[in-house]
């Protein structure tokens, strides 16, 4: 880190406040800061050489962008930020004590008055606070950490927040990412975001344009009357650009710690337009005030927003691209850093995607045939995803029939994903069956078995191949005889809450048999720079620290998927090390692949290849879209946990690298590694043994 602070004082004027600097020459290749004329200019060089400029002001106590501009065009004047809060208060619920409210999902701070099994229904109209973003701003600090440069500002007031204001640019990289930095002292709050900037010419910039749901070209003249509210997009890619004669500047959210989880993908417009006087607009980033109307309406129970524990520093951000082409080519390079929205091919690997309720082999009853294709086939395999497990009987058909009618729904359940798996898309009949082991988990047989979730009248353990397991020492059993695996889904919350922790002493936990836990981003703080940093990764580390090796697989978690859905931010994908696919009537190499911990969970933009551990460190190979912020290797030695962070300021955009990580493992039992970047995406491998 090589700080370089600058120090602002308020003249009283009313253009432009003095700006007087100290050391605030920043020079090295490809980026650099100095003051001209009251004014901050950051300058750097982007992707393919592109020249970048932004430069700053104070106007009024209020930090200004006095310019944007690519490639020797100037694309934007004079911008104000402004960002918009919404809070509520955060509630327990599915028998979390109010210490661990944290941790909820059926929680939706904003309905009034609710309903559903919180404590403290009603709510109350007065619990929802809305702030809007003010300043009172006479200084402002710079630092250089590496290949990108910071630009922040004290004063900002935020409704229950307050905080900072921080650009941040980043050389190799077009990205301009805006951030609120602040926080509350509220007890129990939770909340949602807006984020942009206003003052944009339509001279400069003269039209928005994004893709709809459908995928369709859109755009917007500016030619109506001006707008009283932001103008939702509900965009395709959660990406819009504003176009201009001389470039286009893109907005976006970050792509993956932006949403909370809500069991659909409903596209509620996360980016936005206000045409506020002829001439003049703003554009940015928001979340919608509810679930976006979804039958069945018990889904208005889960919109749980972000959890703001007091005194944490949260970080509402949006991003801005800069660029001297046109929307559309802007939009491609925006869609560079998450390939696409999908998750790219890697040789040797391929990529699965757990825990769908798609009622999939109901749905195909019901038509009548097993020859129609339901709408998340399509969806999922855009994404890149060519494993698929599905979750039936989740809400579906007949789990608790311990005869016929059951085993005829396994039969066509069997029947349905063999029909429509095919040399490249497999689709796995797992089950959250939820009987006898405590908590939720995902049951994975390695090719089709038959069994019950309880014994009928008469009959035994297993008869004529079917099983009836009426305990969890049976159903262990079962599992056991048929290699099965299991593993605690959403541990700690929902319907595991308290789980896998009061089965940590069980032959069935302790067993190979019991992979682990489900990794999904639930719930949201936007204070932490890993996804699910304290419950996912506690679970993880925790269970490694009992005994014997467990692993984090990813799972989605979500229901019926439909064309309109934008999927991606929602998702995350395990690369499985195979070569191959193996047939949907026996999948073992997924299973043993899966027992063997060969496989790693990335958000999209993350790779780690060739993970090596030793009693010296440890040695992996990553790859990375946005700029990487760090890796890390985790260890423990079945008590403490320990870690060991590497930050890496100077990794530019689109990179790949070798990391080595010293240090002294001898005395531990495992260890993992861990990579995250600028917009808190990631990947993470499964913890290893650690050998001489």
């Amino acid at each position: 880190m090589k700080p370089l602070a600058l120090v602002l004082f308020s003249a009283g004027i009313l253009s432009a406040d003095a700006l007087n600097c100290i050391n605030s020459a920043v020079s090295s290749p490809g980026l650099s800061a100095h003051v001209e004329n009251e004014t901050l200019v950051v300058a750097w060089t982007g992707e393919h050489g592109t020249p970048l400029r932004a430069s700053f002001a104070i106007e009024r106590a209020t930090p200004v962008v006095r310019e944007l501009a690519a490639g020797g065009a100037i694309l934007a004047r004079d911008l104000t930020p402004e960002f918009t809060t919404v809070s509520g208060v955060r509630r327990a619920a599915h028998g979390l004590d109010y210490e661990h409210r944290w941790d909820v999902f059926w929680d939706a701070p904003l309905s009034i008055p609710g309903h559903g099994e919180n404590p403290g229904l009603p709510r109350k109209p007065e619990e929802i606070r809305k702030g809007a973003s003010a300043f009172d701003t006479h200084g402002c600090e710079v630092k250089r950490d590496g290949a990108r440069i910071e630009v922040s500002f004290s004063g900002l007031s935020l409704g229950i927040f307050s905080g900072r204001l921080q650009f941040t640019v980043y050389r190799g990289s077009n990205l301009v990412r805006m951030e609120a930095i602040a926080k509350t002292e509220e007890p129990s709050a939770a909340y949602k975001y807006t984020a942009g900037l206003r003052g944009f010419s339509t001279q400069d910039l003269a039209r928005v344009r994004w893709h709809d749901a459908g995928g369709n070209p859109q755009k917007y003249e500016f030619g109506g009357t001006p707008n009283r509210d932001a103008m939702p997009l509900i965009a395709r890619n959660r990406l819009a650009a504003a176009e201009g004669p001389g470039g286009s500047i893109a907005v976006f959210p970050p792509p993956h710690q932006f949403f909370f989880a809500r069991e659909i993908e409903v596209n509620n417009g996360y980016v936005w337009y206000r045409k506020d006087a002829e001439g003049s607009f703003a554009m940015g980033v928001r979340q919608g005030d509810n679930a976006g109307g979804y039958e069945p309406i018990w889904i208005d129970r889960v919109y749980s927003l972000y959890n703001a524990p007091p005194g944490t520093w949260q970080r509402m951000a949006v991003f801005f691209y800069l660029d001297a082409a046109d929307a559309e080519a802007t939009r491609e390079a925006v869609l560079a850093y998450t390939h696409g929205d999908r998750f790219v091919h890697l040789p040797g690997y391929q990529v699965m995607a757990t825990h769908f309720h798609t009622a999939f082999a109901q749905e195909l009853s019901e038509a009548g045939t097993l020859d129609v294709q339901p709408p998340w086939i399509a969806a999922i395999r855009a994404l890149g995803v060519n494993i698929v497990m599905l979750d039936d009987f989740h809400d579906d058909g007949h789990p608790q029939d311990n005869g016929r009618v059951r085993l005829n729904e396994l039969r066509q359940y069997y029947a349905a994903c063999q029909r429509h798996s095919d040399r490249d898309f497999l689709i796995l009949p797992g089950e959250e069956a939820n009987v006898y082991f405590g908590g939720h988990y995902n049951l994975l047989f390695p090719k089709p078995v038959y069994w019950t979730h309880g014994r009928p009248a008469g009959a035994g353990f297993e008869e004529g191949g079917v099983y009836h397991p009426a305990n969890a020492a049976e159903m262990y059993e079962m599992v056991r005889r048929e290699d099965a695996l299991v593993w605690q889904t959403h541990p700690r919350t929902k319907g595991s809450t308290g789980y896998p922790d009061r089965i940590r002493e069980e032959d069935f936990f302790r067993s190979d048999r019991w992979l682990g836990a489900g990794f999904k981003s639930m719930p949201v703080d936007l204070s932490e720079s890993r996804l699910c940093e304290k419950r996912c990764f506690g679970v993880l580390d925790d269970m490694n620290n009992w005994g014997g090796l467990k692993y984090l697989l990813g799972e989605v978690d979500t229901y019926k998927k439909f064309p309109d859905y934008d999927l991606y931010g929602d998702f995350n994908a395990n690369y499985v090390k195979l070569d191959t696919l193996p047939p949907a009537t026996d999948w073992t190499p997924i299973n043993r692949a899966l027992r063997a911990g060969d496989f790693f969970v990335t958000t999209g933009e993350v790779f780690i290849r060739n993970f090596h551990a030793s009693a010296n460190g440890i040695a992996a190979d990553v790859d990375w879209t946005f700029p990487l912020e760090f890796v890390e290797a985790v260890w423990g030695d079945g008590e403490r946990v320990e870690r060991k962070i590497l930050r890496t300021p100077d990794a530019e955009a689109f990179g790949t690298q070798h990391f080595e990580i010293p240090a002294d493992l001898s005395r531990e039992k495992w260890v993992r590694f861990a990579a995250w970047d600028s917009a808190v995406n990631g990947a993470f491998t499964q913890p290893v043994e650690v050998k001489p």
